[in-house]
């Protein structure tokens, strides 16, 4: 059949082989996250830092070094400041994030305007560049998200108590605030991992859209999770062939097809309703 001639073609490529890879691990990882932070109303803290992700990459470029050892840490930090902000500021939540979002994209643009002499590509930054990732770029990505994904696992229940209830799992023992900022943290790295192929812009999509869709057939944490990551995975593999075969930017494509699934979901949803009335 021409879907797997199309597929066997393109994992033939070197470049396409870790583009899939990283790419599925990091969707994993964002679909995962993105169940708890949809459900705590954080659903667009990807794309607040992503932004200041998009700074940290711009002054990469201007001192010259590696994107992936600037940006990390950096977004890590933020990831806390909105954590802290949220909680003793009178700035919190949603403007929290538009806060740290538009602050951050502005840093990087001003840092572009000023600076003679730099070649970066906004274009590459702000909507990915996953076909020009290097083994070892491959090689950081793969640890990392291994990391995200055994830690998620590790901490499953205790994530769930801090999603869902706040106040019963502080009363029965359970640290909140270390739970909350390991959710903090593990969205900082995978935010950072994901811009690498979806770009500042794009990057919020793969927290938001899986977590969305499971949500639409699944009413269970534990299969919400689950579904979100099936969906989040398949979603990133569909797009990547789609781009492959028609010549489509892969980002923008990976959102195409979340989009369409959660479409599909919604009616299914919505006339199985109906048909229960």
């Amino acid at each position: 059949m021409q879907i797997f001639e199309t597929i066997g073609e393109m994992l033939s490529f070197t470049f396409m082989i870790r583009a899939i890879v990283v790419g599925l691990l990091v969707s994993l990882c964002a679909a995962l996250l993105g169940v708890s932070l949809v459900l705590k109303r954080y659903a667009m803290i990807g794309t607040g830092l992503s932004n200041v992700g998009f700074a940290a990459m711009v002054i990469a470029g201007v001192i010259d070094v590696a994107p992936l050892a600037l940006s990390i840490p950096v977004v890590v930090v933020t990831a806390f400041l909105l954590l802290r902000m949220n909680e003793s500021s009178k700035i919190k939540g949603d403007s929290a994030v538009a806060l740290i979002s538009t602050s951050g994209l502005a840093v990087g643009v001003i840092v572009m305007g000023v600076t003679t002499g730099i070649t970066l590509s906004i274009c590459n930054i702000l909507f990915g560049s996953i076909f020009a990732m290097t083994a070892a770029d491959m090689y950081l990505s793969i640890a990392l998200s291994a990391v995200v994904i055994i830690i998620f696992v590790l901490f499953y229940k205790q994530l769930y108590a801090v999603t869902y209830d706040e106040s019963f799992a502080r009363a029965t023992g359970t640290k909140v605030e270390v739970y909350k900022s390991m959710l903090a943290l593990l969205t900082a790295v995978t935010v950072v991992l994901g811009m690498r192929m979806m770009g500042a812009l794009l990057i919020a999509s793969l927290t938001l859209f899986p977590a969305l869709s499971a949500m639409r057939i699944c009413k269970r944490f534990l299969s919400v999770v689950i579904a979100s990551a099936v969906i989040g995975v398949v979603c990133f593999f569909v797009g990547m062939v789609f781009s492959f075969a028609l010549d489509l930017p892969p980002g923008a494509t990976v959102v195409g097809v979340n989009l369409v699934v959660f479409t599909i979901f919604s009616v299914v949803t919505f006339v199985r309703q109906r048909g229960l009335r």
